[in-house]
């Protein structure tokens, strides 16, 4: 089912950052709501999706005057101090309606005229590599992080159905950083994956974030618990990767192919650049 889209004014597009991206000034959100509507995504359990009638995946923003708000914004932030803005904190930016907006494109075309400090780009989307000349204006002020949260795409349709296919983002990670653009492939989630998953990455990146439910949901694992994605596990014979544990035997993997530098846990694979 495709999600009802709606055009809405902003008064504001950068937000202070806190919480979890206390190491960010500001994050920025160019749509509300999301339609890639994965089964575990914690904004399910925030206010933007809780106090609205359509369940979250089947609605969508647009923020139409967003990319006016962030050329005047920018500047207005940088007299405050150093400006490291979060691209998106509960949103994708490159969800499909992106194909059509291109609202995306527009802010970044913005931030190359009047750039961050540093912005950290947050995505599942191959669709992040249509932008290539755009990120490279931005050189080493960005950071491309694409969601790869399982090599499996089996596992990837239970948990994520609308959401790319895993070889999609692989080969746009590989895209970027053939284009010396700086990535990571951010494990986050870690869902079930095969045994092969370091050796795939390692082909396509060499900067790695490995988080779980109970370090990344913001909750300690309660907003994980509520949606019941527990059951998601147990339902299809998963249930031992279901545990707190977890990611330390898939830790030890990544260790035998990256470096210990090149691996970052939870939060501080998601902090800008000191």
């Amino acid at each position: 089912m495709k999600p009802s889209i709606q055009t809405r004014t902003s008064r504001s597009i950068l937000t202070k950052a806190s919480g979890f991206l206390h190491g960010y000034s500001h994050t920025l959100n160019p749509y509300a709501g999301c339609a890639f509507g994965c089964s575990y995504c914690y904004v399910r359990r925030m206010p933007i999706a809780l106090f609205r009638e359509e369940d979250w995946g089947e609605w969508v923003d647009i923020k139409e005057n967003a990319v006016n708000l962030v050329k005047k914004e920018i500047p207005k932030a940088r007299k405050k101090g150093k400006v490291s803005i979060f691209m998106s904190s509960s949103t994708d930016p490159y969800q499909p309606v992106e194909n059509k907006t291109g609202l995306t494109r527009g802010l970044l075309e913005a931030m190359a005229e009047e750039p961050p400090d540093f912005l950290f780009l947050q995505t599942r989307s191959p669709l992040v590599s249509r932008d290539i000349n755009l990120l490279k204006k931005l050189g080493s002020r960005i950071m491309v992080s694409m969601t790869v949260e399982t090599d499996l795409d089996s596992v990837r349709k239970i948990f994520a159905p609308s959401a790319p296919p895993i070889a999609a983002r692989l080969k746009a990670l590989k895209e970027l950083s053939m284009e010396g653009i700086p990535v990571q492939a951010a494990i986050a989630p870690l869902l079930p994956c095969s045994d092969e998953f370091p050796n795939k990455l390692s082909e396509v990146t060499n900067r790695i974030t490995l988080d779980d439910f109970f370090m990344g949901d913001g909750s300690g694992g309660k907003r994980t618990e509520q949606l019941g994605i527990r059951k998601l596990f147990e339902e299809n014979g998963l249930s031992d990767w279901y545990d707190r544990k977890a990611y330390l035997k898939i830790k030890k993997r990544l260790e035998k192919t990256f470096n210990d530098d090149a691996i970052y846990i939870s939060q501080e694979g998601f902090f800008p650049p000191e």
